[in-house]
């Protein structure tokens, strides 16, 4: 597999990761209702926010990736 198509499709995968922890999150710190059951904290923040500053630094890297590429 070529670096490019890596990349593409990490950055896919990110933009995707974004939008569900991003809506759990959402869900969890702004309504305050978990919509997948009972969450779990971490720290003093829902386990969702991690996930969703993970994804972040995943689609940061693969923009920078790309475009030192080019």
């Amino acid at each position: 597999m070529k670096k490019d198509i890596a990349l593409k499709t990490i950055l896919v995968i990110s933009v995707l990761g974004l939008l569900f922890s991003g809506y759990l999150s959402y869900a969890e710190l702004i309504k305050g209702t978990c919509t997948i059951g009972g969450c779990s904290y971490v720290l003093g923040f829902p386990a969702c926010v991690y996930g969703f500053v993970m994804y972040l630094i995943v689609l940061i890297i693969s923009i920078l990736g790309l475009r030192k590429k080019s």
